[in-house]
Protein backbone atom coordinates (compact mmCIF):
# COMPACT_ATOMS: atom_id res chain seq x y z
CA UNK A 1 0.00 0.00 0.00
CA UNK A 2 2.74 2.72 0.84
CA UNK A 3 4.39 1.41 -2.37
CA UNK A 4 0.91 2.19 -4.61
CA UNK A 5 0.39 5.49 -2.31
CA UNK A 6 3.77 6.65 -3.38
CA UNK A 7 4.13 5.57 -7.37
CA UNK A 8 0.65 7.82 -7.05
CA UNK A 9 1.71 10.97 -5.60
CA UNK A 10 5.02 10.49 -7.95
CA UNK A 11 2.49 10.35 -10.96
CA UNK A 12 -0.10 13.26 -9.46
CA UNK A 13 3.46 15.50 -9.85
CA UNK A 14 4.41 14.35 -12.78
CA UNK A 15 1.11 15.27 -14.24
CA UNK A 16 0.93 18.41 -12.87
CA UNK A 17 4.61 19.47 -14.59
CA UNK A 18 3.35 18.06 -17.79
CA UNK A 19 2.67 20.61 -20.31
CA UNK A 20 4.28 23.41 -18.61
CA UNK A 21 6.21 26.05 -20.10
CA UNK A 22 7.93 29.74 -19.74
CA UNK A 23 8.39 32.46 -21.04
CA UNK A 24 11.97 32.29 -21.37
CA UNK A 25 11.14 28.38 -23.17
CA UNK A 26 8.74 30.34 -25.53
CA UNK A 27 11.27 32.60 -26.71
CA UNK A 28 14.02 30.19 -27.62
CA UNK A 29 11.82 28.12 -29.29
CA UNK A 30 10.43 31.10 -31.89
CA UNK A 31 14.05 32.05 -32.38
CA UNK A 32 15.12 28.40 -34.05
CA UNK A 33 10.84 27.71 -34.77
CA UNK A 34 11.00 31.61 -37.04
CA UNK A 35 11.80 30.85 -41.10
CA UNK A 36 14.09 33.62 -40.71
CA UNK A 37 16.50 31.72 -38.84
CA UNK A 38 17.95 29.78 -41.01
CA UNK A 39 19.51 32.90 -43.02
CA UNK A 40 21.84 32.60 -40.11
CA UNK A 41 23.27 29.96 -42.06
CA UNK A 42 23.16 30.97 -45.48
CA UNK A 43 24.79 34.33 -44.54
CA UNK A 44 27.95 32.12 -43.41
CA UNK A 45 27.90 29.81 -46.35
CA UNK A 46 27.42 33.18 -48.48
CA UNK A 47 30.32 34.58 -46.99
CA UNK A 48 32.93 31.69 -46.97
CA UNK A 49 31.58 30.99 -50.99
CA UNK A 50 32.53 34.53 -51.46
CA UNK A 51 35.73 34.71 -50.04
CA UNK A 52 37.18 31.85 -51.64
CA UNK A 53 36.37 33.29 -54.93
CA UNK A 54 38.02 36.42 -53.63
CA UNK A 55 41.25 34.44 -52.23
CA UNK A 56 41.34 32.58 -55.80
CA UNK A 57 41.62 36.08 -57.39
CA UNK A 58 45.75 34.72 -56.47
CA UNK A 59 45.96 32.00 -58.96
CA UNK A 60 47.00 32.40 -62.34
CA UNK A 61 44.52 33.17 -64.95
CA UNK A 62 44.55 31.17 -68.29
CA UNK A 63 42.77 32.98 -71.44
CA UNK A 64 41.93 31.52 -74.97
CA UNK A 65 41.58 33.50 -77.76
CA UNK A 66 41.28 32.79 -81.13
CA UNK A 67 40.94 35.29 -84.74
CA UNK A 68 40.69 35.44 -87.95
CA UNK A 69 40.64 38.85 -90.07
CA UNK A 70 40.89 39.58 -93.53
CA UNK A 71 41.79 42.98 -94.50
CA UNK A 72 41.18 45.12 -97.67
CA UNK A 73 45.20 46.51 -97.57
CA UNK A 74 47.97 45.22 -95.72
CA UNK A 75 51.80 46.63 -95.67
CA UNK A 76 53.84 46.08 -99.05
CA UNK A 77 57.59 46.43 -99.82
CA UNK A 78 58.36 48.86 -102.32
CA UNK A 79 61.16 47.13 -103.23
CA UNK A 80 62.19 43.69 -103.74
CA UNK A 81 64.05 41.93 -101.01
CA UNK A 82 67.15 39.62 -102.10
CA UNK A 83 65.96 36.26 -100.65
CA UNK A 84 62.59 36.66 -99.60
CA UNK A 85 60.13 35.90 -102.37
CA UNK A 86 56.91 38.05 -100.20
CA UNK A 87 56.26 41.33 -101.35
CA UNK A 88 54.62 42.47 -98.09
CA UNK A 89 52.31 40.98 -95.59
CA UNK A 90 49.09 38.78 -96.49
CA UNK A 91 45.54 39.97 -96.17
CA UNK A 92 44.08 37.19 -94.87
CA UNK A 93 45.69 36.61 -90.91
CA UNK A 94 44.69 34.01 -88.57
CA UNK A 95 45.91 33.46 -84.89
CA UNK A 96 44.87 31.39 -81.63
CA UNK A 97 46.24 32.47 -78.66
CA UNK A 98 46.67 31.00 -75.05
CA UNK A 99 47.64 33.34 -72.37
CA UNK A 100 48.66 32.88 -68.80
CA UNK A 101 49.00 35.62 -66.36
CA UNK A 102 50.46 35.87 -62.47
CA UNK A 103 49.26 38.17 -60.42
CA UNK A 104 52.29 39.77 -58.16
CA UNK A 105 50.47 42.55 -56.44
CA UNK A 106 47.31 43.90 -57.08
CA UNK A 107 47.66 47.25 -54.96
CA UNK A 108 45.40 45.38 -51.90
CA UNK A 109 42.51 45.01 -54.13
CA UNK A 110 41.78 41.52 -53.62
CA UNK A 111 42.35 41.90 -50.02
CA UNK A 112 39.97 45.03 -49.72
CA UNK A 113 37.26 42.87 -51.23
CA UNK A 114 37.70 40.06 -48.27
CA UNK A 115 37.14 42.98 -45.99
CA UNK A 116 34.33 44.44 -47.71
CA UNK A 117 32.81 40.47 -47.63
CA UNK A 118 33.24 40.30 -44.38
CA UNK A 119 32.24 43.51 -43.19
CA UNK A 120 28.72 43.10 -45.61
CA UNK A 121 28.20 39.93 -44.34
CA UNK A 122 28.46 41.23 -40.35
CA UNK A 123 26.17 43.90 -40.97
CA UNK A 124 23.36 41.47 -42.94
CA UNK A 125 23.58 39.28 -39.58
CA UNK A 126 23.30 42.51 -37.42
CA UNK A 127 20.17 43.33 -39.71
CA UNK A 128 18.98 39.72 -38.82
CA UNK A 129 19.14 40.33 -35.40
CA UNK A 130 17.21 43.09 -35.02
CA UNK A 131 13.90 41.45 -36.92
CA UNK A 132 14.72 38.32 -34.77
CA UNK A 133 14.37 40.50 -31.60
CA UNK A 134 11.26 42.12 -32.63
CA UNK A 135 9.74 38.45 -32.39
CA UNK A 136 10.39 38.27 -28.45
CA UNK A 137 8.06 41.36 -28.64
CA UNK A 138 5.50 39.11 -30.16
CA UNK A 139 5.99 36.25 -27.93
CA UNK A 140 5.47 38.54 -25.09
CA UNK A 141 2.19 39.94 -26.06
CA UNK A 142 0.59 36.46 -26.90
CA UNK A 143 2.23 34.99 -23.28
CA UNK A 144 1.48 37.27 -20.99
CA UNK A 145 -2.36 37.52 -23.01
CA UNK A 146 -2.55 33.96 -21.99
CA UNK A 147 -1.80 34.78 -18.65
CA UNK A 148 -4.71 37.31 -18.36
CA UNK A 149 -7.44 35.34 -19.61
CA UNK A 150 -6.22 32.77 -16.84
CA UNK A 151 -6.84 34.80 -14.20
CA UNK A 152 -9.94 36.03 -15.88
CA UNK A 153 -10.92 32.50 -16.01
CA UNK A 154 -9.84 31.42 -12.60
CA UNK A 155 -12.35 35.09 -11.17
CA UNK A 156 -15.03 33.40 -13.54
CA UNK A 157 -14.62 30.08 -11.44
CA UNK A 158 -14.66 31.97 -8.13
CA UNK A 159 -17.92 33.83 -9.19
CA UNK A 160 -19.76 30.88 -10.24
CA UNK A 161 -18.85 29.17 -6.98
CA UNK A 162 -20.31 32.40 -4.94
CA UNK A 163 -23.56 32.42 -7.00
CA UNK A 164 -23.67 28.64 -6.74
CA UNK A 165 -23.62 28.88 -3.05
CA UNK A 166 -25.88 32.01 -3.04
CA UNK A 167 -28.30 29.76 -4.97
CA UNK A 168 -28.80 26.98 -2.64
CA UNK A 169 -29.30 30.13 0.22
CA UNK A 170 -31.74 31.34 -1.96
CA UNK A 171 -33.70 28.66 -2.16
CA UNK A 172 -33.58 27.54 1.47
CA UNK A 173 -34.62 31.37 1.55
CA UNK A 174 -38.04 30.71 -0.87
CA UNK A 175 -38.94 27.47 0.95
CA UNK A 176 -39.03 29.27 4.43
CA UNK A 177 -41.29 32.22 2.66
CA UNK A 178 -38.21 34.65 2.93
CA UNK A 179 -37.25 34.99 -1.18
CA UNK A 180 -39.36 34.03 -3.93
CA UNK A 181 -39.21 32.13 -7.73
CA UNK A 182 -37.66 35.74 -9.40
CA UNK A 183 -35.26 35.45 -6.66
CA UNK A 184 -34.10 32.08 -7.63
CA UNK A 185 -34.46 33.20 -11.42
CA UNK A 186 -32.07 36.50 -10.95
CA UNK A 187 -29.24 34.26 -9.66
CA UNK A 188 -29.77 31.72 -12.27
CA UNK A 189 -29.55 34.01 -14.94
CA UNK A 190 -25.93 35.39 -13.64
CA UNK A 191 -24.96 31.96 -13.05
CA UNK A 192 -25.57 31.42 -17.02
CA UNK A 193 -23.94 34.63 -17.55
CA UNK A 194 -20.92 33.50 -15.89
CA UNK A 195 -20.91 30.61 -18.15
CA UNK A 196 -21.51 32.31 -21.13
CA UNK A 197 -18.24 34.42 -20.33
CA UNK A 198 -16.36 31.53 -19.33
CA UNK A 199 -17.19 30.14 -22.89
CA UNK A 200 -15.78 32.93 -24.35
CA UNK A 201 -12.46 33.36 -22.61
CA UNK A 202 -11.71 30.10 -23.35
CA UNK A 203 -12.15 30.70 -26.87
CA UNK A 204 -9.83 33.20 -26.69
CA UNK A 205 -7.48 31.13 -24.64
CA UNK A 206 -7.35 28.61 -27.17
CA UNK A 207 -6.60 31.16 -29.76
CA UNK A 208 -3.76 32.82 -28.49
CA UNK A 209 -2.47 29.11 -27.77
CA UNK A 210 -3.11 28.33 -31.47
CA UNK A 211 -0.70 31.47 -31.79
CA UNK A 212 1.76 30.77 -29.31
CA UNK A 213 2.07 27.17 -30.73
CA UNK A 214 2.60 28.66 -34.33
CA UNK A 215 5.41 30.65 -33.22
CA UNK A 216 6.90 28.13 -31.03
CA UNK A 217 6.63 25.37 -33.44
CA UNK A 218 5.85 23.38 -30.01
CA UNK A 219 2.44 21.51 -29.85
CA UNK A 220 0.33 23.47 -27.30
CA UNK A 221 -2.92 22.12 -26.21
CA UNK A 222 -5.65 23.67 -23.66
CA UNK A 223 -4.09 21.72 -20.67
CA UNK A 224 -0.90 23.55 -21.10
CA UNK A 225 -0.28 25.51 -18.25
CA UNK A 226 1.95 28.65 -18.56
CA UNK A 227 3.93 29.33 -15.59
CA UNK A 228 4.21 33.08 -14.57
CA UNK A 229 7.22 34.91 -15.04
CA UNK A 230 9.06 36.45 -11.99
CA UNK A 231 9.31 40.28 -12.38
CA UNK A 232 12.81 41.46 -13.87
CA UNK A 233 15.64 43.47 -11.96
CA UNK A 234 15.17 47.45 -13.05
CA UNK A 235 18.26 48.40 -12.00
CA UNK A 236 20.00 48.86 -15.63
CA UNK A 237 16.22 49.81 -16.75
CA UNK A 238 17.27 53.07 -18.86
CA UNK A 239 20.91 50.94 -19.97
CA UNK A 240 19.88 50.56 -23.94
CA UNK A 241 21.89 47.43 -25.29
CA UNK A 242 19.40 46.46 -28.60
CA UNK A 243 20.74 45.17 -31.44
CA UNK A 244 19.93 48.25 -33.49
CA UNK A 245 22.89 49.63 -31.89
CA UNK A 246 24.94 47.03 -33.01
CA UNK A 247 23.72 46.93 -36.52
CA UNK A 248 24.80 51.00 -36.75
CA UNK A 249 28.06 50.27 -35.82
CA UNK A 250 28.07 47.39 -38.27
CA UNK A 251 27.00 50.18 -41.31
CA UNK A 252 30.04 52.51 -39.72
CA UNK A 253 32.31 50.23 -39.91
CA UNK A 254 31.20 48.96 -42.81
CA UNK A 255 32.02 52.48 -44.47
CA UNK A 256 35.78 52.65 -42.76
CA UNK A 257 36.15 49.33 -44.99
CA UNK A 258 35.15 51.29 -47.68
CA UNK A 259 37.28 54.62 -47.06
CA UNK A 260 40.14 52.35 -46.62
CA UNK A 261 39.78 50.24 -50.11
CA UNK A 262 39.79 54.03 -51.36
CA UNK A 263 43.37 53.48 -51.50
CA UNK A 264 43.29 50.16 -53.53
CA UNK A 265 41.62 51.62 -56.61
CA UNK A 266 44.74 54.12 -57.41
CA UNK A 267 47.57 51.79 -56.94
CA UNK A 268 49.40 50.40 -59.12
CA UNK A 269 49.16 46.11 -60.51
CA UNK A 270 52.08 44.17 -61.23
CA UNK A 271 51.82 40.60 -62.65
CA UNK A 272 53.53 38.53 -64.95
CA UNK A 273 52.26 36.95 -68.49
CA UNK A 274 53.20 34.26 -71.12
CA UNK A 275 51.76 33.97 -74.16
CA UNK A 276 51.89 31.12 -76.58
CA UNK A 277 50.19 31.33 -79.78
CA UNK A 278 49.96 29.92 -83.23
CA UNK A 279 48.96 32.46 -86.54
CA UNK A 280 49.82 33.49 -89.90
CA UNK A 281 51.82 35.87 -89.22
CA UNK A 282 54.00 35.24 -86.64
CA UNK A 283 56.41 37.47 -85.05
CA UNK A 284 58.61 36.88 -88.26
CA UNK A 285 55.74 38.90 -90.13
CA UNK A 286 58.70 38.34 -93.35
CA UNK A 287 57.44 35.05 -93.38
CA UNK A 288 54.33 34.20 -94.79
CA UNK A 289 53.49 30.65 -93.28
CA UNK A 290 51.64 29.74 -89.95
CA UNK A 291 54.16 29.36 -87.16
CA UNK A 292 54.00 28.63 -83.39
CA UNK A 293 55.65 31.68 -80.90
CA UNK A 294 55.89 32.68 -77.58
CA UNK A 295 56.32 35.94 -75.51
CA UNK A 296 56.99 36.18 -71.64
CA UNK A 297 57.44 39.05 -69.49
CA UNK A 298 55.97 41.50 -66.71
CA UNK A 299 53.25 44.30 -66.62
CA UNK A 300 53.22 47.04 -65.04
CA UNK A 301 49.69 49.24 -65.12
CA UNK A 302 48.58 51.93 -63.42
CA UNK A 303 45.19 53.53 -63.55
CA UNK A 304 44.93 57.22 -62.38
CA UNK A 305 41.30 58.07 -63.23
CA UNK A 306 40.09 57.33 -59.81
CA UNK A 307 41.90 59.85 -58.03
CA UNK A 308 39.61 62.20 -59.84
CA UNK A 309 37.28 61.48 -57.91
CA UNK A 310 38.85 60.69 -54.71
CA UNK A 311 37.59 63.75 -52.73
CA UNK A 312 33.81 63.65 -53.93
CA UNK A 313 34.07 59.71 -52.87
CA UNK A 314 35.19 60.39 -49.53
CA UNK A 315 32.82 63.16 -48.81
CA UNK A 316 29.92 60.49 -50.26
CA UNK A 317 31.31 58.41 -46.81
CA UNK A 318 31.32 61.28 -44.44
CA UNK A 319 27.93 61.92 -45.85
CA UNK A 320 26.57 58.17 -45.40
CA UNK A 321 28.37 58.39 -41.50
CA UNK A 322 26.11 61.52 -40.83
CA UNK A 323 23.23 59.71 -41.80
CA UNK A 324 23.76 56.49 -39.93
CA UNK A 325 24.56 58.70 -36.96
CA UNK A 326 21.48 60.46 -37.38
CA UNK A 327 19.59 57.64 -37.39
CA UNK A 328 21.33 56.29 -34.31
CA UNK A 329 20.28 59.59 -32.45
CA UNK A 330 16.45 59.22 -33.57
CA UNK A 331 16.55 55.21 -32.62
CA UNK A 332 17.80 56.48 -29.11
CA UNK A 333 15.59 59.45 -28.73
CA UNK A 334 12.26 57.38 -29.37
CA UNK A 335 13.42 54.45 -27.49
CA UNK A 336 14.07 56.94 -24.56
CA UNK A 337 10.30 58.27 -24.94
CA UNK A 338 9.24 54.61 -24.98
CA UNK A 339 10.99 54.38 -21.96
CA UNK A 340 9.63 57.09 -20.02
CA UNK A 341 5.67 56.08 -20.91
CA UNK A 342 6.52 52.53 -19.74
CA UNK A 343 7.88 54.39 -16.51
CA UNK A 344 4.69 56.31 -16.13
CA UNK A 345 2.59 53.51 -16.77
CA UNK A 346 4.34 51.65 -14.07
CA UNK A 347 4.40 54.00 -11.72
CA UNK A 348 0.51 54.04 -12.35
CA UNK A 349 -0.32 50.45 -11.68
CA UNK A 350 2.28 50.18 -8.58
CA UNK A 351 -0.42 52.63 -7.01
CA UNK A 352 -3.23 51.18 -8.11
CA UNK A 353 -2.12 47.64 -6.68
CA UNK A 354 -1.42 49.91 -3.20
CA UNK A 355 -5.44 50.19 -3.29
CA UNK A 356 -6.17 46.62 -4.77
CA UNK A 357 -6.56 44.72 -1.68
CA UNK A 358 -8.19 47.34 0.56
CA UNK A 359 -10.89 47.39 -2.06
CA UNK A 360 -11.64 44.13 -1.95
CA UNK A 361 -11.74 43.61 1.81
CA UNK A 362 -14.15 46.51 1.54
CA UNK A 363 -15.96 44.98 -1.08
CA UNK A 364 -15.95 41.72 0.75
CA UNK A 365 -17.69 43.33 3.99
CA UNK A 366 -20.04 44.52 1.66
CA UNK A 367 -21.41 41.40 -0.08
CA UNK A 368 -21.23 39.23 2.97
CA UNK A 369 -23.33 42.16 4.35
CA UNK A 370 -25.77 42.29 1.75
CA UNK A 371 -25.99 38.26 1.79
CA UNK A 372 -26.59 38.84 5.50
CA UNK A 373 -29.61 41.38 4.86
CA UNK A 374 -31.00 39.37 2.03
CA UNK A 375 -30.86 36.58 4.91
CA UNK A 376 -33.13 39.16 7.28
CA UNK A 377 -35.68 40.11 4.41
CA UNK A 378 -34.32 43.81 4.34
CA UNK A 379 -32.24 43.63 1.04
CA UNK A 380 -33.45 42.07 -2.50
CA UNK A 381 -31.49 40.00 -4.11
CA UNK A 382 -30.90 41.87 -7.17
CA UNK A 383 -28.87 44.23 -4.72
CA UNK A 384 -27.20 41.35 -3.52
CA UNK A 385 -25.79 40.19 -6.99
CA UNK A 386 -24.95 43.72 -7.33
CA UNK A 387 -22.61 43.66 -4.49
CA UNK A 388 -21.39 39.45 -5.47
CA UNK A 389 -20.07 41.20 -8.93
CA UNK A 390 -18.98 43.95 -7.84
CA UNK A 391 -16.70 42.05 -5.22
CA UNK A 392 -15.79 39.49 -8.29
CA UNK A 393 -14.58 43.01 -10.35
CA UNK A 394 -12.43 43.94 -8.05
CA UNK A 395 -10.76 40.64 -7.43
CA UNK A 396 -9.74 41.02 -11.75
CA UNK A 397 -8.59 44.27 -11.05
CA UNK A 398 -6.22 43.65 -9.07
CA UNK A 399 -5.36 40.26 -11.02
CA UNK A 400 -5.08 42.72 -14.41
CA UNK A 401 -2.93 44.76 -12.53
CA UNK A 402 -0.47 42.29 -11.80
CA UNK A 403 -0.20 40.71 -15.17
CA UNK A 404 -0.51 44.21 -16.54
CA UNK A 405 2.44 45.59 -14.26
CA UNK A 406 4.20 42.19 -15.30
CA UNK A 407 4.10 42.59 -18.49
CA UNK A 408 4.85 46.31 -18.76
CA UNK A 409 8.22 45.02 -17.18
CA UNK A 410 9.54 42.88 -19.95
CA UNK A 411 7.98 45.55 -22.12
CA UNK A 412 10.74 47.87 -20.63
CA UNK A 413 13.19 45.13 -20.45
CA UNK A 414 12.63 44.16 -23.84
CA UNK A 415 13.02 48.22 -24.82
CA UNK A 416 16.77 48.13 -23.07
CA UNK A 417 17.71 44.42 -24.25
CA UNK A 418 18.88 43.79 -20.77
CA UNK A 419 18.78 40.44 -20.53
CA UNK A 420 20.38 38.09 -23.14
CA UNK A 421 18.26 36.66 -25.68
CA UNK A 422 18.94 33.16 -27.68
CA UNK A 423 20.30 33.98 -31.29
CA UNK A 424 20.70 31.24 -33.43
Amino acid sequence: MIRTCLLMLVGCFCLSSFGQVTLDECRAAAQQNYPLARQYDLLRLSEQYTLDNATRGNLPQVSLSGKVSYQSEATTFPFDIPGIGMKGLPKDQYQIQLEVTQNIWDGGNIRARKEQVKTETEESRRQLNVTMYALNEQVNQVFFGILLIDEQLEQNHLLEEDLQRNLKNIRAYRDNGIANDADVDAVQVEILNTRQQRTQLTANRTAYLRMLSLLTGKPLDEQTQLIRPVSPDDKTAFRIARPELDLYNAQVQSLEVERHNLQAGYMPRIGLFAQGAYGNPGLDFLKDQFRAYYIVGARLTWNFGNLYTLKNDKRKLDTRRLQIESNCDLFLFNTRLQLAEQDGILLALQKQMKDDDEIIRLRSNIRQSAEAKVANGTLSVTEMLREVTAESLARQAKALHEIQLLMHQYQQQHLTNNQPTINP
